[in-house]
């Protein structure tokens, strides 16, 4: 049974898009409508769309679209109802109780009800006899008692069933336990725990849900660090450890460090705009998830070559999220957590200093090809010159490009002029690859080789573009829909994916005779891809608003075009038949 129309109406009203969507994405108003840098895909030049008049967003870059439903499911990573769940809570108001088909929510529900008993369970063992080898080793590293139940830090035993065993008298099963992945399946088929001797790091989300856990080995075995695979409820590409605390203390910054110690140490020292990857390196989304709470990111890597690659690999993918980046180094080769156990009296004093003094990425990037090559001889500044050059020409503001050029002239004694002519060259090089790229992939677009929502479309492209038009139109002017309707039966639509839409737009309007429509009608009609597609016809055809005439003549192409599809084989047609395709030509012509 769907939700009433009258709580969802309710839920629109009370969760207007643009409040929404602005306390994830920086926008601006241009005219009626707002833009910003999209939040599903990392960008320099903003291309995300937003449509206040008919409730919806769409990106052109990435073609990602639909309401405030869509928005929050995309970005919070919850299914559709979830999504409302959470909206109506925002709105302070309760969802009605129906027969709604939420499989997908009670599983996910399931799974953050195991990972809380599990999160307390491994607290409880911690704290006991049988958890004090986990609880000296934590000591050991230098965590205090409240540290350790400020992050909930726990310790799985070594019995293989320990945790199997206490979640089946909470009555949960193997499947539960084995989706939620705190189990896994034997040969045999029965579930045995994931994690065994290991102290544990639950893993939170920003609403406070433990959604994963990442278990260290106390010896020197391999892996050091086992932690939950992807479930319905955990994406590690999407997820940054500490994220729910540091998202309340990052005004100025962030800190990336490595791994989870690092992130409990510093923020033992009081660094809690700490975060951590979750075992992968860094990815886009993550970087967009920083985007969402601060303008720079601080790397703090381990010093090893291991740790400096990652770094490197690193500073595109934040850069790319329009983030500010800082590189800071650990002296002696030390980690974070190494780095302020050393120094037990100051380390917080120490650790303060060096982010303080820390290099920029463009510094750091310079600083690492200088102290490969001899700038003494010819052969290493010109060495060096060529790498820079490439450094320089990843700089988009030209007055910070002029002022590195400079520091490049006065370390090679290479002309200042000179430097920034060869940059600004590899700059155009580089741009011209990106939009030989981009081409290649508007043109891939326009080849219409696949849809996966309309695959007809390249079959009828003319018609499909009439069809996209006229639901353009009805959905800017629902009280033009009687006197559409009864000229254009849907039988007339040559996509069959256009063709449901119509349906579902006339059904919309007949139901509840409105003067306006929203993408929040449709909802529970489409899925979130589908509204992406709604979300694009209508985006593409908001600079230039259609008029009747527009319609009028779609309708005329979708006739001749409905007409040309019937009649392709012209051997089979009847002498009326012909006629009428003549006709329809003349007419089409004329």
């Amino acid at each position: 049974m769907p939700l009433p129309d009258s709580f969802m109406q309710d839920l629109k009203s009370r969760n207007d898009i643009v409040d929404v969507v602005s306390s994830y994405v920086s926008l601006k108003k241009r005219g009626r409508n707002y833009v910003g840098l999209c939040p599903f895909h990392n960008e320099k030049t903003p291309s995300f769309n937003l449509y206040p008049e008919n409730g919806s967003f769409f990106c052109f870059g990435c073609e990602t679209g639909g309401d405030v439903i869509t928005f929050i499911r995309k970005i919070e990573n919850l299914d559709y109802m979830e999504a409302v769940r959470f909206l109506a809570q925002r709105a302070g108001i309760a969802v009605p109780e129906t027969g709604y088909d939420d499989g997908l929510s009670k599983i996910r529900a399931r799974i953050l009800e195991i990972n809380r008993e599990t999160a307390k369970y491994y607290h409880q063992i911690l704290v006991s006899e049988t958890g004090k080898t986990g609880l000296e080793y934590l000591q050991k590293r230098g965590l205090s008692s409240r540290t350790i139940r400020h992050f909930g830090l726990g310790y799985a035993p070594s019995e293989r069933f320990a945790l199997v065993d206490h979640l089946r008298s909470l009555r949960y099963s193997a499947e539960d336990m084995i989706a939620a992945n705190v189990a896994v399946r034997t040969r045999s088929g029965s579930a045995m725990d994931r994690f065994f001797d290991r102290v544990m790091f639950p893993i939170i989300d920003l609403r406070g849900n433990v959604i994963a856990f990442g278990g260290r080995i106390m010896t020197n075995e391999k892996p050091k660090y086992l932690n939950t695979s992807d479930t319905p409820v955990f994406q590690k590409s999407e997820s940054l450890f500490a994220m729910n605390y540091a998202k309340n203390h990052c005004t100025d910054s962030l800190i990336l460090a490595e791994g989870y110690m690092d992130v409990i140490a510093l923020h033992q020292a009081g660094f809690q705009n700490t975060v951590a990857t979750l075992g992968t390196a860094l990815t886009s989304a993550q970087a967009r998830l920083m985007a969402r709470y601060t303008k720079e990111v601080v790397l703090c890597y381990d010093s090893d070559e291991a740790g400096q690659r990652a770094a490197s690999r690193a500073v595109p993918i934040l850069r790319g999220a329009g983030l500010l980046v800082k590189i800071i180094a650990v002296p002696g080769g030390k980690d974070p957590d190494e780095f302020i156990r050393s120094h037990p009296s100051d380390g917080a004093i120490r650790f303060r200093k060096l982010i303080e003094s820390g290099a920029n990425d463009i510094e750091y990037s310079l600083s690492k090809i200088r102290l490969k090559n001899n700038l003494q001889s010819d052969a290493g500044r010109v060495n060096y010159l060529r790498e820079a050059i490439m450094v320089l020409a990843s700089i988009d503001n030209e007055l910070e490009r002029d002022i590195y050029a400079g520091r490049v002239s006065s370390e090679t004694g290479a002309e200042k002029t000179t430097i920034l002519a060869q940059a600004k060259n590899q700059r155009r090089k580089d741009l011209k690859k990106r939009e030989e790229k981009s081409f290649q992939k508007i043109e891939n677009s326009l080849s219409f080789v696949r849809d996966d929502h309309n695959p007809q479309k390249h079959e009828f492209f003319r018609a499909s573009n009439a069809e996209e038009d006229i639901l353009a139109f009805l959905f800017a002017n629902p009280d033009q829909a009687v006197a559409i309707s009864d000229i254009l039966s849907p039988d007339v639509f040559c996509t069959d994916f256009n063709r449901r839409l119509y349906k579902l737009i006339l059904e919309r309007i007949n139901e509840t005779v409105t003067t306006s429509l929203s993408l929040s009608d449709f909802s529970e009609s489409l899925s979130s891809q589908e509204q992406s597609a709604l979300a694009g016809i209508l985006a593409k055809r908001s600079d230039v608003p259609l008029t009747r005439h527009d319609i009028e003549e779609c309708i005329g192409v979708l006739q001749f075009e409905n007409q040309k599809k019937k009649t392709r084989n012209l051997e089979d047609m009847n002498s009326e038949d012909f006629q009428e395709y003549l006709a329809m030509l003349r007419k089409n012509k004329a």
